[in-house]
């Protein structure tokens, strides 16, 4: 068993990020990722494609998700935003939050209940 210590994370600078933290959690084979992201007050990832199906899950904070349609959904501690490979999306936060996002090349989404 292993304790990480995870701290604040390298800046995301790509996308016209601002005020947006990654730390890596976990790798493995194939293609999957976990990282733990920060978003100060103010701070986002811009839009972009997603290169995975990712499961962006909110531990602390709220902020907002947006997709393909650039309406920004409000999301808060115990929410999870579903984001599908090469959909077009952005995250951030007014106040401050913190999420682990989960990559995966399919989860399955489509056999997913939508709620």
């Amino acid at each position: 068993m292993d304790v990480i210590r995870v701290g604040r994370g390298k800046t995301i600078v790509d996308f016209s990020s601002t005020g947006a933290f990654s730390s890596p959690i976990a790798s493995g084979a194939g293609e999957g990722h976990v990282y733990r992201v920060e978003f100060d007050a103010g701070g986002a990832i811009g839009r972009h494609r997603a290169g995975f199906d990712q499961l962006f899950c909110v531990i602390d904070g709220s902020g907002w998700a947006e997709g393909n349609d650039g309406v920004r959904a409000s999301i808060a501690i115990g929410d999870v935003a579903r984001i599908r490979r090469g959909e077009i999306h952005a995250k951030g936060s007014d106040v401050g939050m913190t999420a682990i996002m989960i990559q995966l090349d399919d989860f399955g989404f489509d056999a997913a209940p939508d709620d």
